[in-house]
């Protein structure tokens, strides 16, 4: 078993992308998902799976009948297989972080969070999306959440940026202005 991380993962994702039809990924990228998060938290599933005391038939036996059972095309069986046989499956959750990397790169698209102290409507979110479609060039999808200790305001995340227009942020900022003088 072999964890998988950064170069590796991205190069693994890459080959997955090339395997599977552009529009299909978020769907087969939930269910891998949903996949990695099984083996982390269950001990028997991944050594099942990972460890080199089964070997590759009864492996791809499992890999068969999970893919069966969650409605997974071939080329996504092929994957998987192809990371058992690497040693890597392990590392599937960081694949599947790539893989959902790559193909919003691919669709031009970027994720974000807004969080508000209230919930938004949807004039608001919709110029939201505007400002951050004009900033960054880029079709935006935006998950929304409600936290009451901003106070006021919204604090906008979209990649590694975060813009921060809350109360508490500019209360913040502001403190931190004082204590240095």
């Amino acid at each position: 078993m072999r964890k998988v991380r950064g170069a590796k993962a991205k190069k693994y994702a890459k080959q997955f992308l090339s395997l599977v039809n552009l529009d299909q990924v978020p769907e087969i990228a939930g269910k891998l998902e949903t996949m990695a998060l099984l083996m982390q938290k269950e001990k028997q599933f991944r050594n099942m799976l990972a460890s080199p005391s089964f070997n590759v038939q009864e492996r791809a036996g499992v890999i068969n009948y999970l893919c069966e059972k969650l409605a997974l095309p071939e080329e996504a069986k092929k994957f998987l297989t192809f990371l058992s046989i690497e040693g890597v499956l392990v590392g599937l959750g960081e694949i599947v972080k790539y893989i959902n990397a790559l193909y919003l790169e691919a669709k031009k698209k970027v994720k974000g969070v807004v969080t508000s102290a209230v919930e938004l409507p949807e004039s608001i979110k919709q110029k939201i999306v505007e400002s951050l479609r004009a900033i960054t060039g880029r079709d935006i999808e935006l998950q929304y959440e409600v936290d009451p200790s901003l106070l006021g305001g919204i604090r906008v995340k979209v990649g590694s940026t975060m813009y921060d227009l809350s109360i508490k942020g500019q209360l913040g900022l502001l403190r931190d202005k004082l204590i240095k003088g």
